[in-house]
């Protein structure tokens, strides 16, 4: 009789420890995965970003990408040609290709 009720303990440890494995992939699933994908998506906007390209930055700013190094831009802010700020990639939010018209 102790051995059937030793062996239904362990089997309901074992079904918590599931329980637990699951949640935590659950979590996983729903809040590690979408910000991987966030981080697939900015690195992909960033290997095609080309001179010419308009860019948004993280602090709101529009310019004209003007010349790329590997880890750095330089973008060029409104009409007048000597606002020129060099940046950090990652400062760049979003990127838009220059209409063919």
């Amino acid at each position: 009789m102790n051995g059937l009720l030793a062996a239904g303990g362990a089997t309901g440890m074992g079904g918590i420890i599931l329980i637990y494995v699951v949640i935590i992939g659950g979590m996983w699933f729903l809040l590690m995965r979408p910000q991987k994908k966030e981080q697939k998506r900015v690195q992909a906007m960033l290997s095609t970003m080309e001179v010419g390209d308009t860019a948004l930055t993280t602090s709101g700013f529009y310019g004209v990408i003007i010349d790329i190094t590997d880890d750095d831009v330089i973008v060029e802010f409104g009409n007048n040609k000597n606002c020129r700020i060099p940046m950090q990639k990652a400062a760049i939010a979003q990127i838009e290709k220059p209409s063919a018209e």
